[in-house]
Formats: C-alpha cells, structure tokens, sequence
C-alpha cells in the first residue's frame, strides 16, 4: 500500500508557482512569426500557380443553362407561378403562410419577420430582362396583365412542360401561355451568353452578393443534382463534406448526426427541433463543472494521468 498522501493546498500551489529550474534559451517569437508567414505565403503563391485550387469552379447560371436547358425553363416557370421552392419559403424571403417550421407555439422564423424581401417572378425574371439593352416585348405583355391572368398563364406552362417528353419546351402541347414561354425563352438566351450571371450575381457595388443567384439555382433540379453527386445533400457525409474528395467541417457533424436517424429525418421541423437539442447539449457541456456525477468522470475514469503520466509518476498527487 502507497504511504503517499494527497498534498494539502497550500503545498500544491506553491508547486505550482515554483520556478523553472530546467535550460533557458533565447526564444524571438516575432521572428519565428515573420519566418513563419513567409514562408507558408511562398508555398501558398506557388502551389496556386503551379495546381490552382484543389476545389471546383462555381456553378454559374450560363453553365445551368447550358447542361440543363429543360430545367432551367421549368424553374423559370416555376418562379413566375410563384410554386417554387424560394416562392413558398416564407421568412425572411415572403410571408407564405404554413411555410415556417414551428414547435409547438414556437415560431422562430416569423419572428424576424420578412427582410430580405424576394418576390420571385420579377427579382429572377421579370427583372432581369427589364435590364437587357434590347427590350423583351414580352415582358410588357406580363406587366400589363392581373396577378390573377399571370398566375393562369403560368401555372398551364408548368403542366404543360411537366408532360412534355424530357421537360422538353419545344414539345410541351399548345395552349393559351401567354408571355410565358417568351418570357423564358428570353431568360435563356440572357443565361447563356452569360448575361444573367452578371445581373443576378452582382447584388452590390463589390458584385459579392450571390443570393439571387444561389437563390434560383437551388429552385432547380440541376444544382441539388450536383451536390447529391458530391455527397453534400446529408444523406452520407452531410455537411462535414467538401466538394471533390476533401472532408469539410469537422465540427459540424453532431449537427448532420441528427438529421440521419428517427425520428428527426422525418420531421417537418427537424431544423428547428436539432437546433434545440444541440443548445440543450452546448449549455450542459458550459455546465459540466457544476453538475453532480458528471463533474466526477475525470476522477473514474482517470485518462488525464496517462497523459501527464511523467507529473503524476512517484505518487505526487493521488
């Protein structure tokens, strides 16, 4: 049996104040900073030269259109239907009513209310052709027309596309369209001479706001299709992963955890509920010094001795 006993607290910290009594060497952190950065810039520069970036290039609006012109019209359709996924969103984009995720008589998303006002129709069509130098005749067909005749025109154009053979336009049956699959046909030449990218991509004075852009690409089939190829959708990796063959971020896989088991992958308000769970989870790992039982699993299961084994060896503090 051990003869050590546990050292009282006026001796423990005065080990822990003693002085260093082990070599010293001149150490200049400033240097070994400035070294530091050069170097990494150096690699940094030249990699980028050499290899570019590891990730892919970013999914344009003119590439959309390009590799999936019958998706890129559909969506159009959609948005000027007002059926689309941004449409029926609700906050912060619209007030779509039932569209908010709620638990119980908690509605978080309404409570910021609608700021970032989007009306789909003319921010990602209407709008964009008003801005090509030539004038799109069609748009002033639109214009001229109640929201309940643009609704009709638009919501037959949608059917119609969704028998259409391939979504294809040119084969979709004749009825009464309207404006609409000008209005679309216009969108698309914009889209491919990579008009559109410029419009709906600049949003600021820097061109940095890409929310109108992202916005609609998302609205289609074409982008989810991309990123259910990466693994980024969260049925695998969720979204711990990076596009090509890298892992994303780490800290976030608790988040995507909860999304892939029940009965959370088949709530309507998963977002909001796992958004609760990992709040609850976050304070009770802030309060662990403070909760019995929990506060003692370092003393059960004593794994910080095996790692500072060299201060604890010879009984110094048992």
């Amino acid at each position: 049996m051990s003869t050590h006993t546990r050292p009282d607290l006026a001796t423990q910290a005065r080990r822990d104040h003693r002085p260093w009594s082990g070599p010293e060497r001149v150490y200049d952190l400033f240097k070994e900073l400035v070294v530091a950065a050069a170097v990494v810039g150096v690699l940094v520069v030249a990699l980028a030269a050499i290899i570019g970036s590891p990730d892919e290039s970013p999914v344009s609006l003119r590439q959309w259109a390009t590799a999936a012109p019958a998706d890129f019209v559909a969506t159009a359709t959609a948005e000027l239907a007002g059926t689309s996924d941004t449409a029926t969103y609700g906050p912060p984009y619209n007030s779509t009513a039932g569209a908010t995720q709620t638990l119980g008589p908690v509605d978080l998303q309404s409570l910021s209310g609608v700021r970032e006002p989007i009306d789909t129709a003319q921010d990602f069509v209407i709008g964009p052709l008003e801005k090509l130098p030539q004038p799109v005749p069609a748009v002033a067909q639109w214009t001229a027309a109640s929201a309940a005749q643009r609704s009709a025109w638009a919501t037959a154009y949608a059917h119609a596309l969704a028998k259409a053979p391939g979504g294809d336009p040119a084969k979709a049956a004749a009825g009464d369209y309207g404006p609409v699959p000008a209005l679309d046909r216009a969108l698309l030449a914009s889209a491919r001479s990579g008009t559109l990218d410029g419009i709906l991509g600049g949003g600021t004075v820097a061109g940095l706001d890409h929310t109108g852009s992202l916005l609609f690409l998302g609205d289609g089939t074409y982008f989810p299709g991309l990123a259910d190829r990466q693994h980024l959708t969260g049925d695998q990796w969720g979204v711990m992963n990076e596009t090509g063959n890298y892992p994303g971020q780490s800290w976030l896989w608790l988040f995507s955890f909860w999304y892939q088991i029940p009965p959370f992958n088949a709530l309507g308000n998963a977002d909001l509920v796992i958004v609760g769970i990992m709040a609850v989870l976050t304070l009770a790992l802030m309060l662990v010094p403070f909760i019995p039982g929990l506060r003692s699993i370092p003393r059960w299961i004593p794994v910080h001795r095996l790692i500072w084994r060299d201060y604890y060896r010879g009984g110094r503090d048992r």
